[in-house]
């Protein structure tokens, strides 16, 4: 197949000429909007072998099963589980030596300004085989439903045909997904591989490239390592979020979240309800040199998985981004542990430039919604001297403006702190886990150092461990 990248109609066609493509569409939402395509380019007896639209909920349930919402993943799975068994028990005896089944479904929900849903493939790769599947949650971003529409025609028939042409290539199948259309028409923020086709595929690792491909701006995983929307998790929930490389977490990194925790159930707008309590990676936080290494990424998550809380994966270098993202799943405070230094960075005017109102447009973003930094104080070695929120010193003409954010306890001060972990660096920690210092069991929590040691992570020897004296 010729590597030149075909538009929407020639993919749709190429399906349709490809013999031992049979399959069944059923969508629900926006109209049949991806079978369309197949019909309109002709040829279609040879790829179609039914289309299904069930608007209404009493048939959809009839069909599928009740859901408590039409629109969500279990919907979609009990539409492509349905229709593949169909069409198995319906054309296996007469077609099963000579194509290769597949069910499409959709279940969307287009409305003005943005719309969202989720679309699935389930496929065989070769006769007879066990089906394997591609799930994917999209945000469809134009202003109009009719474009929305159109959208999702076009990032289903990409979905069908990656199936089909890229599968062995999951990265550049994900790649594959936008043609046609640009991320500010549409966002894929989840995507799960799953059968025959993907042994070996890492669904972490795909929730990056979604973001590394700029198919969206963040994606997140569970520490279980399901591909999640942001939603499943955070939906109407407080969240506490601490921001990271985690290469790996240490004492004080974990202390740091565990007594923002600690004052952040203390807010009474909370309500009683339980925070998500979750870390975030930037892409340029995972950066080791020019380029991000898989496998490093890896380790990282693999360690934050023994702490049991969800990853997210991020494109958003400022705090003002991330809340802005997060406010968009909930309406509940926000609580973003920090340290110094990333405090000083809140209030550098450098980094603002790109912002018409600079560094005051960045912090009324920040803290509109009622997001509130909880601050871990730093120990200078040389002089001993340890800086908190009560004293950082700030640029002078931001002074009564950074008074003001602390007096209203937008910025909070974390009190009860372990002081023997401000002399706990990152980088010493890794020169430690490269000798295969058991030093190290002071340093970072036990759960990690247990699975640094056990899977040999961050370049932790296969051989003996040197004893600390």
């Amino acid at each position: 197949m010729s590597k030149e990248k075909l538009d929407t109609a020639e993919k749709a066609l190429q399906i349709n000429l490809d013999a031992k493509k049979y399959g069944t569409f059923a969508e629900i939402g926006a109209g049949q909007e991806v079978a369309r395509w197949f019909f309109h380019v002709g040829k279609a007896s040879g790829t179609v072998a039914k289309t299904i639209s069930a608007y209404d909920m009493a048939v959809s349930d009839a069909i599928y099963g009740p859901a408590e919402r039409y629109v969500s993943r279990k919907r979609l799975r009990a539409m492509l589980d349905l229709e593949f068994s169909l069409i198995l028990q319906r054309l296996d005896k007469t077609r099963g030596d000579k194509c290769h089944f597949f069910a499409f479904a959709d279940t969307v929900a287009t409305r003005r300004d943005e719309g969202h849903g989720w679309l699935g493939v389930k496929f065989q790769t070769q006769h007879r085989e066990e089906p394997s599947s591609i799930i994917i949650h999209v945000r469809t971003l134009d202003k109009e439903s009719v474009d929305q529409q159109e959208a999702l025609g076009i990032i289903g028939v990409n979905l069908i045909h990656a199936a089909f042409y890229h599968y062995s290539d999951p990265t550049e199948l994900i790649g594959s997904l936008l043609d046609g259309l640009s991320s500010s028409r549409v966002e894929v923020d989840m995507i799960k591989f799953a059968g025959p086709a993907f042994i070996g595929v890492d669904n972490r690792l795909m929730a990056l490239q979604l973001v590394q491909q700029w198919l969206t701006e963040a994606a997140m995983f569970t520490a279980e390592g399901e591909s999640v929307i942001p939603s499943e998790l955070l939906w109407k929930k407080p969240v506490l979020l601490e921001r990271g490389s985690f290469r790996p977490l240490t004492n004080p990194m974990l202390d740091m979240l565990d007594r923002a925790h600690e004052q952040f159930l203390t807010n009474p707008a909370l309500q009683g309800i339980p925070p998500v309590v979750m870390f975030e990676m930037t892409l340029r936080q995972l950066q080791v040199g020019d380029a991000i290494n898989h496998r490093d990424f890896l380790d990282r998550v693999d360690t934050l998985s023994a702490l049991g809380k969800p990853v997210l994966i991020s494109n958003f270098l400022r705090y003002h981004r991330l809340v802005t993202y997060l406010t968009r799943q909930t309406d509940k405070p926000i609580g973003l542990p920090i340290g110094l230094v990333r405090l000083r960075d809140v209030f550098d005017e450098k980094f603002y430039t790109d912002l018409p109102g600079g560094l005051m447009e960045s912090l009324g973003q920040l803290f509109k919604n009622g997001a509130k930094l909880y601050v871990y104080p730093s120990l200078d070695r040389k002089s001993g001297k340890i800086t908190t929120v009560e004293n950082l010193e700030v640029a002078p003409h931001l002074r009564h403006l950074y008074a003001h954010l602390v007096e209203n306890k937008f910025i909070e001060n974390i009190t009860s702190y372990n002081a023997d972990n401000l002399a706990i660096y990152s980088s010493e920690v890794l020169d430690k886990i490269k000798r295969g210092d058991e030093a190290l069991v002071k340093l970072i929590p036990p759960a990690i150092f247990e699975v640094i040691k056990a899977k040999h992570l961050f370049g932790w020897p296969a051989g003996e461990s040197v004893v600390a004296v």
